[in-house]
């Protein structure tokens, strides 16, 4: 890879980073590692949440690598690996649900999710981070119904508790998100935080997430439909996991492929907003972004993937990857970013 600047992504399989030389990690803000791999190949110093949802093209395990340019401090706080340039803060933890408090009244999950966020939050308030950028959330059963409850449902409740323990909005000025059901292990959290607070997207043809009505459970999500970052240059946008809701109401039920040409319209939307928002919002286009596609049957992988490239093209950077949705009803989500470098591995 050439020298950074500003933020960088590149996506490269697991096993390439066993040939990594030890300077290429300097510049390094954390990896994803996409299928599950094994996380002891990331030096200690480096964040890196390791996330049960296999790829489902190309090779078994793949990295998502976020890059910028140096000096970096690194750092730990309680269960939060961090690393930070002097704009941006990329941190990552998991929490596994059996360590709920004897006694507790909430699910295991509950708990998980809002200690992790209660942590997070902790850590961005000490270090000047204070703005949450864009989170990512992963965790099994995100359908299933256990506890009283669906287990996404009391992941909401754990997320917003922490938000408003934290002195956090909860409408409004809230991060762009994803949540997605994996194959097993933990909860897992990694996220992007900003010095200075990016700027909330939403989408005209959508109800604002966190004004969901009560059908969807008694703790609405907290994020918006995307996050623009002013303060870097050139600006960079996070466009949250996306799906085939419009309005509130989940759209085409059973037929995956217009869901996918339904996640693309919303995502359309998404960005004119932004276009409107950002000073040169020239670069925010369909076929300027990277994708990560989550399909919730691996059967389904050649629709998905005709419809993205009848969209994106054959050129833009996706990775396929098999996890549940939110809602048992949506078959795929989109979750897509732009404005930073795209770097080949």
């Amino acid at each position: 890879m050439e020298a950074v600047r500003g933020l960088s992504l590149a996506f490269m399989p697991a096993a390439s980073l066993r040939a990594c030389p030890e300077q290429w990690w300097d510049d390094v803000l954390g990896i994803a590692i996409l299928g599950g791999g094994d996380a002891s190949l990331v030096p200690p110093a480096i964040p890196v949440a390791s996330i049960a949802t296999p790829v489902l093209e190309g090779p078994r395990s793949m990295c998502e690598i976020w890059r910028t340019r140096g000096p970096l401090e690194t750092g730990l706080r309680g269960r939060v690996r961090y690393r930070c340039s002097d704009t941006m803060l990329l941190g990552a933890l998991e929490i596994g649900e059996d360590a709920v408090p004897i006694g507790a009244s909430v699910s295991g999950l509950q708990w998980a999710t809002e200690a992790a966020y209660r942590e997070v939050f902790g850590l961005l308030d000490e270090s000047g981070y204070r703005a949450l950028f864009r989170a990512w959330n992963y965790f099994p059963g995100i359908n299933v119904e256990a506890d009283g409850s669906e287990r996404y449902r009391q992941f909401n409740a754990g997320r917003q508790e922490a938000f408003r323990a934290g002195g956090r909005s909860t409408t409004g000025r809230v991060p762009a998100a994803c949540a997605l059901g994996t194959a097993d292990g933990p909860f897992t959290l990694y996220f992007l935080a900003l010095r200075e607070a990016p700027v909330a997207i939403e989408n005209p043809r959508q109800v604002c997430a966190y004004h969901y009505p009560l059908q969807y459970g008694p703790r609405s999500p907290t994020f918006a439909r995307a996050s623009l970052a002013l303060s870097e240059a050139p600006p960079v946008l996070f466009v949250s996991g996306t799906a085939s809701i419009v309005g509130h109401r989940t759209l085409h039920p059973g037929d995956v492929v217009a869901q996918t040409e339904e996640s693309f319209r919303n995502i359309a939307a998404v960005l004119a907003e932004a276009r409107r928002v950002a000073p040169d919002g020239a670069g925010f286009g369909l076929r300027d972004l990277s994708y990560k596609v989550y399909v919730r049957h691996p059967a389904d992988l050649g629709a998905v993937r005709a419809s993205v490239r009848e969209h994106v093209g054959s050129e833009v950077p996706v990775v396929f990857v098999q996890a549940d949705v939110c809602r048992a009803d949506l078959l795929v989500e989109i979750e897509a970013s732009g404005g930073h470098a795209l770097e080949e591995a």
